[in-house]
């Protein structure tokens, strides 16, 4: 009997030993983020171009017949790159297929008429909802190996006079008669759930595309473009998976004007870009309500490093419509400075919303001013204090983080009776600048610590 518990004994520890260094790496979330990182690959392409003015018929005012036959040209002879060369060139919409590579050389600009004929309806989301709508500026649906890459510019050309005219987003008139604002009927389709092929926007009450949406594609490289002046959100990636977007200066002011919306996307990395913009800089998405609920599917591995915020309402959001979920994301080596920057991390749901955000981890933030939190946290987003579906946000950690001005470091909008902010750390922090008396508000939490986290020059003594 000694003899058989010593074997077994032994045999335990044997394998408690093998299977140590795998229970570290599991612990350890900087060590899942190089795992994640060496997961996400970088398309290539075949070493042949497309020029899109030797497609050109040297009449049409619009290049879009042109870059079009070039994209399927190079489509189907295998790939490669589908070229813009130096100049200024007057396009409609783009919409991308598999193997193509549309690289902007140096000094070329892609300008988008701010003609709603010339997007013609696809299949999308807006907001979290699934709908028909005006095409996205650059647009692709199910294609492999895609990319937008060089130092070009694309120009949306949106300004108060066209795609965001306050009197056209707010006096909409629709097929019924009514009038309202902009996504008024969008809105009616989720709450009473109109079947898909009702849901078709276009003409008059066609909504405001996105600049760049990407549905159900994978790998995809965005690579060292500029965009300015979108009717919408500049990127969209759209139950994607494989993405890197690198070295991109994203830089507009319209309305709803977010700088990436990564939505459903699965194993992404957005590093050294440049966001400034009339909305959150960064927001990770899963689908609003009803239709995030059919889809479930969440936003996971997810890796921002080396970016630059300015304005915008938030540096990194997760949500508002965040039905699906969103798992494992790391900010890293970030700096963030505005005084139209109102918060440096938001996560945000309701009731109706729902949707669960856990394993967030931020580490070695420089934030210079922000107007509001270092850490914003709303449970009740649009005033929604009751529903059916209630949000849990939980295993956030921010570390190394420091700023000069804020109001509050940490402010959690949750509610009074329900501990749905859960297990929220902050460690090796040094907040200066933040001028509430009461610099954390903790409405709706549960096991919030503090390590080693000053405030004005305190250490935070709870």
């Amino acid at each position: 009997m000694n003899k058989l518990h010593y074997k077994m004994k032994k045999v335990l520890t044997c394998i408690i030993l093998l299977s140590f260094p795998f229970v570290a790496i599991a612990s350890n979330p900087w060590r899942m983020m190089k795992k994640v990182e060496k997961s996400i690959t970088v398309p290539s392409f075949p070493n042949r171009d497309f020029i899109i003015t030797n497609y050109h018929n040297n009449e049409d005012t619009l290049y879009t017949k042109a870059i079009d036959d070039a994209i399927i040209d190079c489509s189907s002879k295998g790939g490669g790159r589908v070229v813009v060369p130096r100049g200024t060139f007057l396009t409609g919409a783009i919409h991308l297929r598999s193997n193509v590579n549309l690289h902007l050389e140096e000094g070329a600009v892609l300008r988008f008429t701010i003609n709603p004929n010339c997007y013609p309806v696809v299949l999308t989301r807006i907001e979290g909802i699934d709908c028909y709508n005006l095409s996205p500026l650059i647009y692709a649906y199910n294609e492999n190996n895609i990319a937008i890459t060089g130092k070009g510019l694309l120009d949306g050309q949106a300004d108060f006079t066209n795609w965001i005219n306050p009197d056209k987003i707010l006096h909409v008139s629709f097929p019924d008669g009514s009038n309202g604002g902009e996504k008024q009927m969008l809105n009616q389709a989720l709450q009473e759930q109109w079947p898909l092929e009702r849901r078709v926007f276009q003409d008059a009450y066609g909504m405001r595309p996105q600049f760049i949406n990407f549905y159900k594609c994978k790998n995809i490289l965005l690579e060292d473009f500029e965009i300015n002046r979108s009717p919408f959100w500049l990127i969209h990636p759209l139950m994607c998976e494989n993405i890197t977007m690198r070295r991109l200066t994203l830089r507009s002011h319209g309305w709803n004007n977010d700088g990436c919306d990564p939505e459903s996307c699965k194993n992404m990395l957005i590093e050294d870009c440049f966001f400034d913009t009339g909305d959150d800089c960064i927001a990770i998405k899963s689908g609003k309500d009803d239709d995030g609920r059919r889809w479930m599917i969440p936003s996971e591995n997810i890796i921002i490093r080396g970016c630059t915020m300015r304005d915008g309402h938030a540096g990194v959001a997760i949500g508002s419509e965040i039905t699906g979920g969103c798992h494992h994301v790391w900010v890293y080596d970030c700096k963030m400075d505005s005084p139209n920057l109102v918060r440096i991390i938001r996560i945000k749901s309701n009731a109706n919303r729902g949707g669960e955000v856990n394993d967030i981890y931020v580490k070695k933030i420089e934030v210079g001013v922000c107007d509001l939190a270092i850490l914003g946290i709303e449970l009740k987003y649009w005033n929604v204090d009751k529903g059916d579906y209630y949000p849990y946000f939980h295993n956030i950690t921010l570390e190394d983080i420091s700023s000069k001005k804020s109001r509050y470091v940490l402010h959690v909008d949750g509610f009074e009776d329900k501990a749905l902010a859960r297990n929220i750390m902050f460690k090796n922090c040094r907040f200066d600048g933040v001028t509430e008396q009461e610099p954390c508000v903790e409405q709706g939490t549960s096991n919030i610590k503090y390590k080693k986290v000053y405030v004005n020059g305190k250490l935070l003594s709870r």
